[in-house]
């Protein structure tokens, strides 16, 4: 039963991280919170468990198991309503303002806090409420948090790579929830039924008997407990800051945030698993490590995933994951050997000291993602966050139990690391834009942005992914749609900033434009890449908006007649789907003026998630065309819900004033404005071609088929007849 508690926890954390993303902005510091108000829950739930479950026993004569019950029934309640909470709270919060604002950060946590937070305190009791259990069956029982944290750590390694992995993509988000529903539901009917035998069972039993007699649980008095309280604080800390600054280095290479969040999760869980297997098989023969070696260990390996991961020299998914597991691996080992040593069975003591560790991992997400990150990036915040654990082995270094040629060794060996990783070593939010002394670094709590390059070559990279580049298919995501607008479009909007190229060229038409970007560091680089920027800036009829796309669109009571659609790569970057669903483009056209036009760039080369992409805009959108973009790569969707001009070149030509001609050839070596319309309109493609063949599958918030493809290309041929 803890397993599969473990893994519905875990699922629930994945599922409402999306959540999250969709409803407050896919930004670091929701996953901070959603990070931190998980732990903060269990931390609660396992400070107050302990003494409620000696209450609750006490006072009602019922088994430990009838409360579990209980609180899984509770938590399956409350987490169908989660996702709920969350809209709620989305459409409440329309009205803060720009996302980037304080305001809107500190009420969108409190929010997330509010709809989570009883759920995570649920799961937190479940520890001493199962520890009470084990120890009615059994009141010798010294080390029974080992055997729970196992069975538990087992579950949510499974929750986390089956949720993300296997079952998103298989039946959806909505499903997903539902089914980690029913297995709270099925976890506390099988309580239920061990709880209606429990007075039976009493009965059965001497007055005598452990079971029916108060027993006076002992353990270290708290004052003896602070140094390996401290550690576990240290430990749980310093784990969870580094699974955020890991998540934001390591998404370059995996690809996709959820899929980076889940596969960091996974391999951490597993090796945790392991290192309290390894614990286990230790105590069982009286062999276990001691802490001081422990200590070493760590020291050791906590900076593997920086020095073994430099991106000039190997960008492989699996020596990344590879990297984190052996400093896993030995946390996974220490923290159960520690709780056992301070809690000797006793669910008190086993609940403070599982919560000190958890109340590190509550601070740890937010100090990365509010001081380490924007401060010093993801390098520095991977040394910073090692420390504690060198001055943790120099503490044990003359330790009795260390050997001394090993502990020597490993001191100079972790030594050896740290300098190679702060000396050496490049982050992969660098890299691309390593040997430009030139670049320009600007980093905030959402993202850190690096502008690097001089002329047409300039780059931009955001968490170290190449965002756009100036290229005339830029210029023609405004000009296309502009052009198209049969009456003349007096304003216009483009969602997501870029290097600022498209916003650049609306405003070439001298008619209204709105820019929305989520990354204030996006917006603040614009100057960077045009010496015009700060005209543009000033020009009144312009304005740039930090917030996301979809939120801006729910806010604002502003239309528009043009809409611009450049969605961040790649195509498969976690919530990118949320600017291709039909939901959205529900949205979307309740802010298109009467003849509006949508321009929607989808930069995929994969056949499947094109077609995707263009099912959903077809089913949101009478008229679509569809052209191939000039450079051969990615395509232009120009949408209305009226009848679209068959424009040729020369109309093209005509509708553009001599400002967004000039614009439109600025990075052209003709100066033939008809001849690059040709070019432009020469390569429309029938939609019907477009969709025709493969599979039926569409792009949806509920099924981001864009996202979650792991099965599907790992098994083609299975899920081609499945979605056929």
């Amino acid at each position: 039963m803890f397993f599969l508690s473990g893994f519905c926890g875990l699922l629930y954390q994945v599922a409402w991280l999306r959540g999250a993303y969709v409803s407050f902005g896919i930004i670091t510091p929701v996953l901070s919170v959603v990070l931190s108000v998980f732990m903060l829950g269990l931390a609660l739930g396992t400070w107050a468990g302990g003494r409620l479950i000696h209450r609750l026993r006490g006072t009602l004569s019922q088994s430990a198991i009838l409360f579990y019950a209980i609180t899984e029934l509770l938590i399956g309640v409350w987490a169908f309503f989660v996702p709920r909470l969350f809209f709620m709270g989305e459409e409440f919060m329309l009205g803060a303002g720009e996302m980037g604002s304080v305001y809107y950060l500190v009420m969108s946590s409190a929010i997330i806090t509010a709809a989570m937070l009883p759920c995570c305190v649920l799961m937190g009791l479940t520890f001493p409420f199962m520890m009470a259990y084990a120890r009615e069956w059994d009141d010798s029982e010294t080390d029974s948090f080992s055997y729970l944290y196992l069975a538990n750590v087992i579950g949510a390694m499974c929750g986390s790579f089956f949720t993300a992995f296997v079952l998103i993509e298989l039946i959806g988000l909505n499903s997903t929830l539902m089914l980690a529903v029913f297995a709270n539901f099925l976890i506390a009917g099988i309580s239920f039924t061990l709880a209606a035998k429990e007075p039976l069972f009493f009965a059965a039993k001497d007055s005598s008997d452990s079971r029916t007699t108060a027993t006076a649980w002992t353990g270290p008095a708290l004052r003896d407990s602070l140094p390996m309280l401290a550690v576990l604080f240290m430990t749980g800390f310093t784990s969870m800051a580094l699974e955020v600054v890991w998540i934001r280095d390591f998404t370059p290479v995996l690809g996709n945030k959820i899929y980076a969040f889940s596969g960091l999760l996974s391999v951490y869980l597993l090796a945790t698993w392991l290192g309290s297997c390894l614990y286990r098989f230790h105590l069982a023969r009286n062999k276990a490590l001691p802490t001081a070696k422990l200590a070493g260990l760590l020291a050791l390996t906590v900076l593997f995933p920086l020095v073994l991961n430099d991106p000039r020299i190997i960008r492989l998914a699996s020596a990344l994951l590879i990297s984190i597991f052996p400093f896993c691996a030995f946390l996974g080992y220490l923290t159960p050997k520690l709780v056992d040593e301070l809690s000797l069975g006793n669910p008190v003591s086993g609940g403070r000291a599982y919560a000190a560790n958890i109340i590190g991992c509550i601070l740890g997400p937010l100090f990365a993602t509010y001081f380490l990150l924007p401060l010093f990036g993801v390098k520095a915040s991977l040394v910073i966050l090692a420390l504690p654990y060198f001055i943790l082995f120099a503490f044990y270094y003359q330790a009795p139990v260390l050997n001394r040629d090993w502990a020597m060794t490993t001191a100079v060996l972790s030594l050896c690391v740290l300098a190679h990783a702060a000396l050496l070593n490049h982050s992969h939010e660098e890299a691309d834009a390593h040997g430009y002394p030139d670049k320009v670094i600007r980093r905030d709590h959402t993202a850190t942005v690096i502008s690097y390059g001089s002329g047409l070559d300039k780059k931009i990279l955001v968490n170290g992914i190449g965002m756009t580049s100036l290229r005339t298919i830029t210029k023609v995501m405004a000009h296309l749609p502009m052009a198209f607008h049969p009456k003349g479009p007096e304003s216009s909007l483009v969602i997501c900033f870029g290097m600022g190229a498209t916003y650049r060229s609306l405003m070439s038409w001298d008619k209204n434009a709105t820019a929305v970007e989520l990354v204030p560091g996006v917006k603040n680089a614009f100057g960077y890449y045009f010496d015009d920027a700060d005209k543009i800036v000033r020009n009144p009829k312009g304005k740039i908006v930090v917030d996301d796309g979809r939120r801006f669109l729910k806010r604002t009571r502003e239309k528009f007649d043009v809409i611009t659609l450049d969605p961040p790569p790649p195509v498969e970057a976690a919530g990118s789907g949320l600017l291709y669903s039909p939901e959205f483009y529900s949205l979307l056209k309740k802010r298109l003026n009467k003849n509006g036009v949508l321009q929607q760039w989808f930069p995929g080369s994969r056949k499947e998630l094109l077609q995707a992409a263009a099912r959903s805009l077809s089913i949101s959108f009478e008229h679509i065309k569809v052209f191939k973009s000039i450079d051969g790569w990615g395509h232009h969707f120009i949408a209305s819900m009226e009848p679209l001009d068959n424009i040729t070149p020369e109309m093209m030509e005509r509708r553009m004033p001599s400002s967004a001609k000039a614009d439109l050839l600025e990075w052209e070596e003709s100066k033939d404005i008809i001849k690059l319309a040709g070019n432009i309109l020469s390569r429309e493609a029938p939609l019907e071609e477009v969709i025709a063949g493969g599979a039926s599958a569409m792009i949806t918030d509920d099924r981001p088929y864009n996202e979650f493809f792991l099965l599907r290309r790992t098994f083609p041929a299975l899920f081609m007849a499945r979605e056929s």
